[in-house]
């Protein structure tokens, strides 16, 4: 009830409404009151008094339903109808109608200790950053400043650790399609301020926020999806562009993309021609589908299943063919169940060669059914019985998991699961697409300078905004708090400058996998305050708010798989997430995994492998498959750029070369996987980064139908790590042709302690009067070897020769460097002559790991200088290349004769 007063008096009874203004004349405030007759008074309302008044200090004002807010010193609320207000820093005051706006309550947590270590994290991001990182580095900061103090941000509950319930919302649709998993992963994310979806690789992590997406634009709200990985975001704009709904996304970001945006506006579709589907008929369908989902992830379940239980008893019988097992007894008149044969196994193997007494009797009875002991009175009698056993088992669970199979199979088909299916999605779309063309139209034209000032007319036209998690702020503008933000890709998300994705909307939704690469920040060494999941060092944004929100955070796994072959999932499924992924794809006999394990031996040389690349390319001569066709069907990746620099220089050019790092949330349909490293000391310390639980889980799930391991012999074996694994699990499921073993061997691989047996005839022959290092004492054999031919009989070689007596100190073309190192002493390690006339006609140098130095390195960069100028040929051999004989041959076949002294 509200009471007017002016002048002392109550009015109340005599008026039939009043009115708060400002009078721009006398610059005050009035009160109007109106009279049932058609008249009106005002006075100034300081004479005037209204009851109730509420007076407000400190807040934040936007217009109802509007995402732009303004704080404000104060706000004087009479009779719950009018405000008059007093912005901050402002002097003018402000009439405006309770009915359309809305307060909200400002936080202090800009001033507390939490924000305080980010704030001192990101000045020293600044200060360490390269010329390069800078400009980010600083723009982060001071975006940091900008952020809004507003209470219902997800910052706020990021700060304090509290997240905040939300009222249950009903009525979804799922316009993208659906699973299990997904449906519940929608359904939760409205459920709380904060939410987290773990996506696993291959999971339909897109569509299940494409689908979070549209319910959130239905309840016309506003959102952001941010990453700072552009192919995640990219991957939703394709898809809502194929869906027809690309006209609602403010692509945003850098000054480029706001650019790129505007010039190309969007246009908003015409009415979309079917009719508007009801809700309830979609709601009625949903409820129809919801009882089919789990019977679909039960047939691939089964199936995945079934399908281990085959290997295993291929395994078994191939076992039983090799150790000449006999197996007579018969099993089917116990009618033994999978289980109740193993239990039986059990028994038989704890009496071993003792007498069955009264009691092995009655339990054999009680327990099995079992009235004759004779078949299994002896030990003999009761292995073989146990052999018989073993098969009966998988017999009988195949035949069990089959028939539940088709049980499942038959309840999806009479249910019509996937008319079912479509008709929702198809009918989720046309209800949104109609809603949307209610709500969403051209009014306002918009352009990349002004469009933050009218930003509630913006967000109306574009309800999604797609930015970087980083210029996010710089894109919104710093009075904005959307409705909800979805950050993928989050195990990758640095917790700084996540805070600013926080910071600009009321609910967030993280998306991401804990078991894939996380971020890798810098080391700054600033004390973290007394909650350690806000170290932006040990911990993702992802992880950082599992630890702060514990319990109080719906976390959903995505489980159906749709990517991989179920053989090459499965490593993953088995090694990472504990069975819970179900595969969705089928295996139709395909061979999708393959092991290539090269020769033993150092053939590491600075984060690369030469050895592995040779290899591969040798299987990938014998496949047939040199080069492949279409875009992006194969890529290799491995963990340094370095032997992803050296493999574009050795593989077809249809390979797509990354390191693991680069490729994650990327896809081929094959994926090679080189692991660098050998057994050496040096490539041992750098063990624990590559064999990585988080990256052989990323290196794997990139492959779509076939996946490479490329490794060396025993090199993560001691480890026993998730390298170590895939070994095992490739040597187990993969057919025997899949697995190449020292497809490639060098001369140089006697330099080792363990060498390929072929090299056993070069080692009896090597002497050690070529030479002291034994590199050069094969390369002198080879030579020896290759010179014998009759075509090379005009030419000998020699070995350590000084340079100065193969190279002139007086050339003209030398420089003074050139000079010197020639006086020094430099010497080459085989010079090849002519026998008739000792004309120098080659140079051949055997480079070790040293040469890698950059000592070593500028020595031989003089040499080949200086034989370039002299204009002697030069062949070069590195002890990690293979096929030596080869380029030995090559190099010496300029010089070669057809055998009478005549050139060939």
């Amino acid at each position: 009830m509200v009471s007017i007063f002016v002048n002392g008096e109550n009015k109340t009874s005599q008026i039939s409404d009043w009115k708060i203004s400002w009078d721009r004349r006398q610059e005050t405030l009035i009160l109007t009151c109106y009279f049932p007759s058609g008249k009106s008074y005002y006075s100034p309302l300081s004479n005037c008094k209204v009851e109730p008044t509420k007076v407000l200090k400190g807040a934040l004002l936007s217009k109802k339903g509007g995402v732009v807010f303004n704080a404000i010193d104060s706000a004087v609320i009479y009779g719950g109808k009018y405000a008059v207000v007093q912005f901050r820093g402002g002097s003018k005051t402000y009439v405006k109608d309770v009915n359309s706006i809305t307060f909200s309550p400002e936080t202090s947590i800009k001033d507390g200790e939490i924000f305080r270590y980010f704030r001192l994290v990101a000045n020293a991001r600044v200060k360490q950053a390269s010329q390069q990182d800078k400009l980010i580095a600083e723009n982060v900061q001071r975006q940091m400043e900008k952020l809004l103090p507003h209470e219902d941000t997800a910052l706020h509950a990021y700060c304090t650790g509290q997240n905040r319930s939300r009222p249950l919302a009903g009525n979804f649709i799922y316009p993208f399609g659906i699973n299990e998993s997904q449906l519940k992963a929608v359904e939760r994310a409205f459920t709380s301020q904060i939410s987290l979806i773990e996506g696993p690789p291959g999971t339909g992590k897109t569509q299940t926020i494409l689908n979070i997406i549209a319910n959130i634009v239905l309840r016309g709200k506003s959102v952001a999806i941010l990453s700072n990985n552009n192919t995640a975001v990219k991957n939703v704009y394709e898809k809502l562009d194929a869906a027809g709904l690309g006209y609602l996304v403010a692509k945003l970001g850098n000054k480029e993309n706001q650019t790129s945006f505007f010039s190309h506006l969007p246009v908003v579709p015409p009415k979309p021609s079917v009719s508007v589907p009801a809700m309830e008929q979609i709601q009625t369908v949903l409820q129809k589908l919801k009882q089919y989902l789990h019977a679909q992830n039960t047939v691939a379940q089964l199936q995945a299943e079934i399908d281990e239980l085959g290997i295993e008893q291929r395994y078994l019988l191939q076992w039983q063919r090799e150790n000449q097992v006999m197996t007579s007894h018969s099993l089917d008149k116990y009618k033994l169940s999978p289980s109740k044969s193993a239990d039986l196994i059990a028994y038989l193997t704890y009496l071993a060669e003792k007498q069955i007494n009264v009691q092995d009797r009655i339990s054999l009875l009680v327990n099995f059914k079992i009235w004759r002991t004779k078949p299994f009175a002896d030990g003999a009698l009761r292995k073989s019985a146990i052999y018989a056993l073993q098969l009966h088992y998988y017999e009988k669970a195949l035949k069990e998991k089959k028939s539940l199979l088709a049980a499942h199979q038959e309840v999806l088909r009479t249910g019509d699961f996937q008319a079912l299916l479509e008709d929702l999605t198809l009918t989720s779309m046309g209800y949104l697409k109609h809603y949307l063309h209610q709500h969403v139209q051209d009014q306002t034209v918009f352009d990349s300078e002004t469009y933050r000032i009218n930003f509630d007319a913006f967000i109306k036209r574009f309800p999604i905004i797609g930015s970087s998690t980083h210029s996010i702020i710089n894109s919104i503008g710093e009075r904005v708090v959307l409705d909800y933000v979805i950050i993928d890709e989050a195990s990758q998300q640095d917790i700084v400058p996540g805070i600013l994705a926080l910071g600009c909307a009321k609910n967030l939704i993280v998306v991401g996998d804990r078991k894939q690469l996380p971020h890798i920040p810098l080391n700054l060494d600033i004390a973290v305050p007394n909650v350690e999941f806000y170290d932006c060092e040990k911990y993702s944004l992802l992880d950082s708010c599992v630890g702060i929100f514990q319990d109080t955070i719906p976390m959903t796994l995505l489980k159906e798989h749709y990517r991989c072959h179920p053989k090459i999932i499965q490593f993953c499924n088995q090694q990472f997430y504990d069975n819970q992924l179900i595969p969705m794809t089928r295996d139709a006999g395909e061979k999708p995994l393959k092991l290539l394990v090269t020769a033993k031996g150092n053939h590491t040389r600075n984060n690369s492998n030469l050895r592995e690349l040779d290899s591969l390319l040798a299987t990938l001569k014998w496949d047939g498959k040199t080069e492949w066709d279409g875009e992006n069907s194969r890529g290799f990746i491995a963990p340094y750029n370095a032997q992803v620099n050296l493999s574009r220089a050795h593989l077809p050019t249809d390979f797509v070369n990354d390191t693991v790092h680069k490729f994650q949330g990327r896809e081929c349909d094959e994926i090679v996987f080189s692991t660098v490293l050998d057994k050496k000391d040096s490539s041992q310390t750098n063990l624990s980064f590559v064999d990585n639980s988080h990256l052989v889980n990323v290196a794997v799930s990139r492959a779509k139908k076939l996946f490479t391991l490329v490794t060396g012999e025993d090199v993560f074996s001691a480890n026993n790590g998730p390298i170590a694994a895939l070994v095992r699990y490739i040597e187990y499921y993969a057919d025997e042709k899949q697995i190449h073993r020292a497809p490639v061997v060098s001369a140089f691989d006697l330099l080792y302690k363990e060498y390929d047996k072929s090299l056993e005839r070069l080692n009896a022959r090597l002497l050690p009067s070529d030479s002291r290092y034994e590199s050069e004492q094969i390369a002198a054999q080879i030579l020896r070897s290759t010179l014998a031919q009759e075509i090379y009989q005009a030419i000998k070689f020699h070995s350590q020769i000084l340079l100065v007596q193969l190279a002139s100190v007086i050339n003209d073309t030398l420089t003074q460097r050139e000079r010197e190192f020639m006086k020094n002493g430099a010497s080459c390690d085989f010079v090849l002559y002519f026998k008739v006339g000792k004309v120098p006609l080659g140079v051949i140098e055997v480079d070790g790991s040293s040469h890698a130095e950059p000592v070593q390195a500028e020595r031989d960069a003089l040499k080949d200088s200086i034989l370039r100028k002299s204009g002697i040929p030069l062949l070069r051999l590195r002890t990690v290349e293979s096929d030596i004989e080869t380029k030995i041959g090559k190099f010496l076949a300029q010089w070669a004769t057809d055998g009478s002294g005549l050139n060939a």
